[in-house]
């Protein structure tokens, strides 16, 4: 129930970011590219840690980061310490890509003020933090 509560505003929520993209000469990046650069996003990040946080397979991620780094949006690097691990490096063009998502995300947040008013959205903003630490069962 919840979950279909929250799939319509989410939905729109990924439509701008989308939109923001394209307009923003990232024509090529996919819906399936967003999860990877949700907060805090890929950087750094070894692809085993964030197929975990993204709750996916590694062959799942490791076909993203393909699609990503052929995009020229990341690159995957051996790490300095450990030449048998990889981490994850935002190009400039993946850099653009977060500015553009966030940027996206404040116009809407600034849009869902003038809707709701500062204090209920503030309220709303804790309750969808709420949701997010809960440990509900997925719909």
């Amino acid at each position: 129930m919840i979950g279909a509560l929250l799939r319509a505003p989410w939905e729109g929520v990924q439509r701008h970011m989308l939109r923001r993209l394209h307009e923003n000469g990232c024509a090529d990046f996919e819906p399936a590219y967003l999860p990877v650069f949700g907060y805090p996003g890929p950087e750094g990040a070894r692809p085993s840690e964030l197929a975990t946080r993204l709750g996916m397979s590694k062959q799942a991620l490791n076909y993203l980061l393909g699609s990503l780094e052929r995009a020229g949006y990341l690159e995957r690097r051996p790490h300095p310490d450990d030449a048998r691990s990889r981490r994850i490096a935002l190009t400039p063009r993946g850099h653009r890509a977060v500015k553009v998502i966030r940027d996206a995300v404040a116009e809407l947040e600034a849009s869902w003020i003038q809707l709701l008013g500062p204090k209920r959205f503030a309220q709303l903003r804790n309750m969808l933090q709420e949701l997010g630490r809960s440990t509900l069962p997925p719909t």
